[in-house]
């Protein structure tokens, strides 16, 4: 007994030490037609930092003023309202198709039954591309994680992009505070920033229908975020700053972190993502990590293959 105690010490003094993130302070300030975002926090190694940034007020809320939680009673209104204007712009000839009064079903009647199947075919292909114009618009799309488990998720990608723009006022900031173009130099800076945003926890990915979920811009001006949110910020934040690095978001139960696609050093966790090499990097917090380093749960799930992973180009 006394011998498994030693060897079960030992190996727990092997395990890292992670350290917590803290933020000391966070304000926003009014200029206007702009906000000030200001920020302190101690990094990795219990220095201050700190970030001061000024963003314009229609980059902040006008990008995603529509977004909004994923309801499916919309989109099947959406997809209804927009088969009936087809069917009423190029009828189907020798059918006659009825549609109940709140337009939730409908019959299709003919006495040639290949006019009633092509009928069948035409609508159910209507129907698969309204529904993906309807996600698309709303910054949605239909998502399937290592269980192949199905369900419709916000689209972090197109968000992440389109809010590069908006953060575009960081880069010159950032980089300055940094003081060297080096990538995991600038990548662990951000990384120290964002896992110091306060933390809030993660609803489920494929039935929360986007509850829960922050735009880059809403993290900053809300002052939280979950692993999701996070992510998308940072990949945003890090294509602001470097515009050419090639990322990855990666996706395991209940968590969610970026790839970067840099060279490994020493024992970064990296994962194998369309011929090329991704060092992964969580900043979600609140435990601090440097790009190459998650903690032990994350690292299980990619060691076991329990990820899926999204390209941003």
């Amino acid at each position: 007994m006394k011998k498994i105690l030693q060897v079960l010490v030992a190996y727990v003094l092997l395990l890292p030490t992670w350290v917590n993130a803290q933020q000391l302070d966070f304000k926003k300030v009014d200029l206007g037609d702009s906000y000030q975002f200001v920020y302190q926090w101690l990094d990795i190694n219990k220095a201050n930092q700190s970030l001061t940034f000024t963003l314009p007020k229609k980059g902040l809320f006008s990008p995603f003023r529509h977004f909004r939680e994923y309801k499916p009673e919309f989109a099947t209104r959406y997809v209804q309202k927009r088969i009936k204007q087809s069917l009423k712009a190029d009828p189907i000839r020798n059918a006659n198709i009825e549609f109940d009064t709140a337009f939730k079903q409908l019959s299709i009647k003919s006495r040639d039954p290949e006019v009633i199947a092509n009928a069948k075919k035409r609508i159910a292909e209507e129907e698969q591309s309204h529904f993906n114009a309807y996600l698309e618009q709303q910054y949605y799309h239909q998502f399937t994680d290592h269980s192949n488990a199905q369900g419709i998720k916000p689209d972090h990608i197109r968000i992440a992009q389109d809010s590069v723009a908006v953060l575009a006022p960081t880069k010159d900031i950032i980089l300055k505070i940094v003081n060297f173009k080096n990538i995991r130099r600038v990548t662990n800076y951000v990384l120290g920033f964002v896992q110091s945003i306060p933390y809030s926890a993660l609803e489920s990915r494929l039935t929360s229908s986007g509850a829960g979920f922050n735009v880059p811009t809403k993290v900053l001006w809300e002052n939280q975020g979950d692993c999701d949110s996070k992510m998308t910020l940072t990949v945003a934040l890090l294509r602001a700053l470097m515009p050419r690095i090639k990322m990855v978001m990666v996706y395991i139960d209940n968590h969610a972190f970026i790839g970067i696609d840099v060279l490994p050093e020493g024992d970064d966790i990296n994962i194998q993502f369309q011929g090329r090499t991704f060092v992964l990097a969580d900043p979600t917090g609140p435990v601090q990590l440097n790009l190459g380093d998650l903690t032990f749960d994350s690292e299980q799930a990619i060691l076991s293959n329990h990820y899926v992973a999204e390209l941003f180009e």
